[in-house]
């Protein structure tokens, strides 16, 4: 098997593979951003909870403070707000990249390099159990043909390209409203698709149900004014390829999601209860009753629809190190139902 960790530090650490099987209102969680701003301190952390500390901080008609407030108004308990000078934005993520309990990190540019250097930030932050998403937005204009290409661009499970942008104001709003919808729901399994994005007034640009079609394909992630209420579509990642072949295993946001609930839950658990435990068969026994806790009580919740076995053993050639081995299934979200119809007359 591939070698979970070459770190030295005592702690619990995971790696996770998946494969495609053959046969609102509430405020909840952290989230970050980094953005252009004319207030504040460029490459400083600001913790922010409320529409007045983002206006105080960085002034009250600063692009920064909008994408905060939006960020708290579709969700998010908490911004941690890092203001971005000129392109800076590199040394903005690596301050965020150090930030713990960080669900979901925004930036509001569109520049593609920006973004792809978004995704690596959170990718390796992930990596070293700091899991997080980011959510990217597009520019204005931008066709379902290019929307896909961008998508292509970024092609990561832990990235959401939502779109279109909207009409005025700084960019980046689309991408804060769905990071705070993000943040509000606690339950990972339930599919974005049907939140409703506060504040989000106007939009660039509709799409008809073709390119919905395309971009949902292609890994975009798309949005809709529908009554003067802006929703979300459908939620997906911008994961779909793998090795240059087409893969959907990654499409949907709530598979990284639900990922994300288990596998930092199962860790969290066994840190707390075996720190300083020894290596023998009891303790081993512990912590596989614990992993199978940990598991049933999200399959109960639904989160899981279920697990295999769980199995615990000293790895032979360090005998320091406890191998946990588990697998578990996804919850799907419910996108679509069909009715299938018989009329007599």
């Amino acid at each position: 098997m591939n070698a979970v960790t070459t770190h030295e530090r005592p702690g619990v650490y995971s790696v996770y593979t998946a494969s495609a099987a053959v046969s609102g209102g509430a405020r909840r969680g952290t989230a970050a951003i980094a953005a252009q701003s004319g207030g504040g301190t460029a490459g400083t952390v600001y913790s922010i909870t409320s529409y007045a500390q983002a206006a105080e901080a960085f002034g009250d008609s600063d692009g920064l403070t909008t994408l905060v407030k939006l960020m708290l108004a579709n969700g998010a308990g908490k911004v941690l707000a890092v203001p971005v000078s000129g392109t800076a934005y590199a040394a903005a993520f690596a301050l965020l990249a150090e930030q713990e309990d960080v669900e979901v990190v925004v930036c509001d540019s569109t520049d593609m390099a920006v973004q792809q250097a978004l995704r690596a930030s959170v990718e390796e932050a992930s990596q070293i159990r700091r899991e997080r998403i980011a959510v990217v937005g597009s520019a204005s204009g931008e066709t379902a043909a290019q929307l896909v290409t961008r998508a292509a661009g970024l092609n990561s499970e832990r990235v959401v390209l939502a779109a279109p942008a909207t009409a005025e104001g700084p960019g980046g709003q689309v991408a804060a409203a769905v990071a705070g919808a993000i943040c509000a729901d606690s339950d990972p399994a339930v599919p974005l698709g049907g939140a409703v994005l506060r504040g989000i007034g106007t939009l660039s640009d509709s799409f008809g149900e073709n390119d919905i079609d395309t971009l949902i394909r292609g890994g975009v992630t798309p949005v809709e004014l529908v009554g003067g209420r802006c929703s979300v579509i459908r939620g997906v990642t911008t994961r779909t390829t793998t090795g240059g072949a087409a893969d959907a295993t990654w499409r949907e946001l709530t598979t990284i999601r639900v990922v994300d609930n288990v596998v930092p839950g199962i860790r969290s658990a066994l840190q707390a209860r075996f720190t300083r435990a020894k290596n023998t068969p009891q303790v081993r026994g512990a912590i596989r009753s614990q992993v199978i806790l940990e598991l049933e009580q999200r399959k109960a919740a639904e989160i899981i629809t279920d697990y295999g076995e769980v199995t615990v053993e000293e790895l032979a050639d360090n005998p320091t190190v406890c191998l946990v081995t588990f697998s578990f299934t996804a919850a799907h979200g419910l996108n679509q139902i069909w009715l299938s119809a018989q009329i007599t007359v």
